[in-house]
């Protein structure tokens, strides 16, 4: 007779309230467990409500919300490490609570409709727990269920937003045209973002990609340009354009902070390749968290015509811990006082130039690159494995006669070249900076050719016969 045995129980728990006068609000158990005050101020990761009720003629545990809304007694599922919160609500009057004594939780009593008790403990063991009602007979007439405390799933790192720009992402030639006016909008923003495959970084932007958004413009052009600082940016941001003549190339008139928008106008006078970069206190840091880009400012009669064009920056990164720490690194301003960096990168992130953006072309395409240096410090020994560069714009001047059939070419901190080549071979070209054990701190990047094989120019063997096509 288990509805006779149930009455029998819930009335025997509605008088024992009603001899001792005890109010119909949550009372604590004789021995409260201690792990109950330690979890006090936890953060859950793992909650569940619980409501007493009768279901199928027995006293029971009934969940509520989420998962296990509606389900009798469910089984609690949670993970190693969880901190697990538990809310017992009164559904129908009688006294009751929860208890799960292999993991030394329990909570106070509830007496009458809608009191409600939590107890919040951490799943240190993997196993299956009982949890049950500590109140006379209720165990007994059903008031039982589970905990199952599984191994925890590894957690993926944030891996961050992407903050490399394709390099292919550049505005198109200007053109035989007069000159014009030209409006360029360029907003500050620090953003969280990918720096390697497991490792983020506190990054601060021209428009969240690094480098910035390459500005094109001809000579003689008069250039409106606004810097917007986004309005949850923490610090000041400027821009010093390194084409602008006036002091400190636009920064003096573009301090900004959190949401504030400044504007200021310049004539391109000379034709050029420039870096710009922010020039707010202390400038390294700003650059060297990835506030750089370029601006091309291209003759009256334009520039010789390619088949492609691709906009590339080198910099370098000075983390708290060392390269190949996963998480979100910070920076060290000790590490860049002594021009010690972690990290070298193109376009901003570890892999931005081999596996996010790789640079494609076909064989026999003329091929122009924009290369700059932000830095802030060290120099670059720029250089494509496999292949000679047909023109080198030296210091990014387009008015001096190009060097041509170099192998190498310098570029400082805070300058830039121009390079043209012909690829006739297929195949996986590797942009580095030749100080090469900057590889192995992230500089690499890859240029892929797709095309016939060309023998007369590269085959294997001792030249007797024609090589296979290579495969990439």
């Amino acid at each position: 007779m288990i509805v006779k045995s149930l009455r029998a129980v819930l009335l025997a728990s509605t008088l024992a309230a009603s001899i001792s006068g005890a109010p119909a609000i949550a009372q604590p158990p004789p021995s409260p467990a201690p792990t109950n005050a330690a979890m006090s101020h936890a953060m859950p990761s793992a909650m569940f409500t619980l409501r007493s009720g009768i279901a199928q003629g027995k006293m029971v545990y009934i969940g509520k919300g989420g998962a296990i809304d509606g389900q009798v007694n469910p089984t609690l599922m949670v993970h190693e490490g969880d901190v697990v919160q538990i809310t017992i609500v009164n559904g129908e009057g009688a006294e009751h609570d929860i208890a799960l004594p292999e993991l030394h939780a329990v909570s106070q009593r509830v007496i009458g409709p809608g009191a409600s008790s939590t107890l919040v403990f951490h799943a240190n063991d993997i196993g299956t727990f009982q949890y049950f009602c500590t109140i006379a007979g209720h165990r007994e007439a059903g008031m039982q269920g589970m905990v199952r405390v599984e191994a925890a799933t590894p957690k993926e790192p944030d891996k961050g937003v992407s903050i490399s720009r394709d390099p292919s992402d550049l505005p198109p030639p200007v053109g035989e045209r007069g000159p014009i006016t030209v409006h360029y909008a360029l907003e500050a923003i620090e953003r969280v973002g990918r720096l390697d495959d497991k490792t983020t970084y506190d990054f601060w932007t021209f428009n969240g990609k690094i480098p910035g958004p390459m500005m094109r413009v001809r000579v003689g052009d008069t250039v409106v340009l606004s810097l917007k600082n986004a309005e949850n940016s923490v610090m000041l941001h400027n821009i010093d354009l390194h084409a602008v003549v006036g002091p400190g190339g636009g920064a003096v008139l573009t301090e900004v902070g959190p949401g504030e928008i400044k504007s200021f106008t310049f004539k391109a006078t000379q034709p050029g390749l420039y870096v710009y970069h922010c020039a707010t206190p202390m400038v390294s840091n700003h650059i060297s968290n990835g506030m750089y880009g370029m601006i091309l400012v291209e003759p009256v009669s334009g520039l010789p015509r390619v088949d492609r064009e691709f906009y590339v920056m080198q910099g370098e990164l000075y983390t708290a811990e060392p390269y190949g720490h996963t998480g979100l690194q910070e920076f060290s301003v000790d590490k860049m006082m002594n021009e010690r960096p972690e990290y070298f990168v193109f376009n901003g992130a570890v892999g931005a130039l081999t596996t996010e953006h790789p640079l494609r072309a076909k064989t026999g395409e003329t091929i122009r690159i924009y290369f700059g240096v932000g830095g802030p410090n060290f120099t670059s020994s720029f250089h494509v494995i496999g292949t000679i560069f047909d023109r080198v714009y030296s210091s990014g001047s387009l008015t001096s006669p190009p060097l041509t059939s170099v192998q190498t070419t310098t570029v400082a901190p805070g300058g830039a070249t121009m390079v043209d080549l012909t690829v006739p071979v297929p195949g996986r070209y590797v942009l580095v900076d030749h100080a090469l054990t900057r590889m192995e701190r992230g500089l690499i990047g890859a240029l892929i050719v797709e095309g016939p094989a060309n023998p007369d120019i590269f085959r294997a063997g001792d030249g007797s016969a024609p090589a296979a096509p290579m495969k990439h």
